[in-house]
């Protein structure tokens, strides 16, 4: 029990556990005033005992039940408010840095995990362990400060009854420790059962389209409706373990409390204990356990709130890349890759490249799906490090700049590109946050995107779908080209641009992309021959290594993979239905 509060107490802040030591100061005082109960009742049944009922007894037992009552419900309140404070805080200020830790991660993290296991934690785990955590830490804490207390009180009253009491309460830890390795049992299958259910869901939503499309509807109902009941049969068996702990676990503090109540009326007619005594403790022994049994049933919850932590500190624990650079400003833009190898679980993707790409030219990269295009600008921008070799910028290494100095020099333009649930001008000045509304319609507007803007209901502050869903391909595209001409960076890699753009797009599209790249440094992943035909220079990339570079005209003449990508396209262009 104490175990996991520690370990919860460790994942907080300092600021929010300090509140939480705090509440525990205030839950000895709340205890305190609670015990205060006691001599209340001792003084009044001395009082009716002796026949002493006097205004000074009556004024004796109303001034320790006002103590009481006032005093623990105004410290309850303070102690209460500091605990919901730091619980919810805790979890919301570890989702913020869950969500900073992911921004350094290497880009083969979000390959290899799930969407709905990342998702999952920063949503159904840390909500459960904020609901959970404000209540059973403050339950617990309360109910076993309030209970030892309690029982400190007894001694001074009869010191057998309070080594009965202490007895009953390490019987009772006994008891909960059988408890929570009950709900142990269970507590991962009810956790993995969250993240599947929510990861399943998700490749639903996202592929809706694909689903309806080839009518596979039916399959992927079956698979939701399995995690649906996977998770229906991890709640079901956490209760069911959790249910026959407490009720043993209840049992024996109730059944200690007969313990109590029979000893002192044993004291008593044994002549060794007087009747405002036996009375009194037989009082305490319904008092001592009553905190106790709540605490003992939030017991079982820490376990949930334990999990929940250490799938948090998982994803916090991931090694970041080392980002801890310099913040430099390169004297130029010159990209150099020398020997550059890079693997991901141990399949070889890109092998001994070398390559010059010098500043404010245009470099193309083409060749096979699969070949490693995308990963070559990846390795460039630093999305991943090298295995082998290095990638320098200005002449500096790219390890050697500080990540976020590292970006102010690039520039992205994705095949698929992703809009927040926001207005479309905030979309656009997620380039650059401080930009005036001048500026995000004169990049709007360089974008080849501000007619289509003006034409939706509120203009710059339509507020679009999760995604873009709400916009066409080639409208996203646009805005995307926009966020980047606001950023203004010297470097634009565009992967894959234009390769899905419907041609009424096309044409804006072109003008959008022409307005981004003027005087840039370009790296570009294309499949079309009107984007690669005036490149400084094309790459040509397959099976991880560079097998042609050159000059379109210089190319074409050679055979090989780039004069067969150029024939098939000439093909495809003069295809014709008759």
């Amino acid at each position: 029990m104490l175990k996991m509060v520690k370990k919860f107490f460790g994942f907080c802040s300092r600021k929010n556990r300090n509140k939480f030591y705090k509440s525990v100061v205030l839950g000895v005082i709340e205890a305190m005033f609670t015990a205060m109960k006691i001599p209340a009742a001792f003084f009044a049944i001395k009082a009716v005992l002796d026949n002493d009922i006097s205004i000074r007894s009556i004024l004796i037992v109303i001034g320790f039940m006002l103590i009481s009552t006032v005093g623990k419900t105004v410290i309850n309140r303070f102690s209460s408010m500091l605990q919901t404070e730091a619980g919810y805080d805790t979890c919301a200020l570890k989702r913020i840095e869950i969500g900073e830790h992911l921004r350094y991660l290497p880009m083969g993290y979000f390959n290899d995990t799930s969407l709905g296991h990342i998702t999952s934690v920063t949503t159904n785990t840390m909500e459960q362990t904020g609901d959970i955590a404000t209540r059973a830490i403050m339950m617990v804490l309360q109910g076993g400060i309030t209970t030892i207390v309690v029982a400190l009180f007894m001694f001074v009253f009869d010191v057998r009854i309070g080594l009965i009491a202490l007895a009953g309460i390490g019987i009772f830890l006994l008891v909960n420790q059988w408890t929570n390795r009950s709900v142990a049992r269970v507590a991962d299958e009810k956790l993995s059962s969250d993240r599947d259910m929510v990861g399943v869901i998700l490749e639903y939503i996202q592929g809706i389209s694909e689903i309806r499309n080839y009518n596979i509807i039916g399959q992927n109902q079956s698979r939701i409706q399995k995690a649906i009941e996977r998770k229906k049969k991890a709640d079901i068996a956490a209760e069911i373990a959790a249910i026959p702990a407490v009720g043993v676990q209840n049992l024996i503090s109730k059944l200690i409390g007969v313990v109590i109540a029979g000893a002192s009326l044993w004291f008593y007619f044994a002549g060794t204990m007087k009747l405002e005594y036996t009375i009194t403790m037989l009082l305490c022994s319904f008092m001592i356990f009553e905190a106790l049994d709540l605490a003992g049933i939030y017991t079982a919850l820490l376990k949930i709130i334990g999990k929940g932590v250490d799938l948090a500190n998982e994803i916090l624990s991931i090694e970041q890349m080392d980002i801890e650079g310099e913040d430099i400003k390169p004297a130029n833009r010159d990209i150099h890759l020398e020997h550059v190898g890079f693997a991901y679980e141990n399949r070889k993707i890109i092998d001994d490249v070398t390559l010059d790409i010098k500043e404010n030219t245009t470099t193309a990269i083409v060749g096979p799906s699969g070949g490693g295009k995308t990963t070559i600008t990846s390795l460039i921008a630093r999305f991943w490090d090298v295995k082998e070799g290095q990638v320098t910028l200005g002449g500096r290494d790219v390890r050697d700049y500080s990540f976020d100095s590292l970006m102010e020099n690039f520039s992205f333009v994705f095949q698929r590109v992703y809009l927040f649930e926001d207005t479309i001008a905030n979309n656009i000045r997620f380039g650059k946050p401080e930009a005036s509304m001048d500026e995000v319609i004169d990049a709007a507007k360089k974008a080849s995107c501000h007619d289509f803007i003006m034409s939706l209901p509120d203009g710059y502050e339509t507020v679009i779908g999760e995604g873009g869903a709400t916009l066409s391909g080639g409208e996203k595209q646009r805005i995307a080209i926009a966020r980047a001409i606001m950023k203004d960076a010297p470097i634009i890699i565009l992967d894959e641009a234009t390769a899905n753009v419907d041609p009424e797009n096309e044409k804006e599209l072109t003008e959008a992309i022409e307005n981004l790249t003027k005087q840039k440094t370009i790296i570009m992943i294309a499949h079309r021959l009107k984007t690669v035909r005036h490149a400084d220079q094309i790459i040509v990339v397959d099976k991880g290594r560079i097998v042609q570079k050159g000059r379109h005209d210089e190319l074409i003449k050679q055979e090989g993979i780039y004069k067969n990508f150029i024939s098939g396209r000439k093909q495809a262009v003069s295809w014709k239905i008759s």
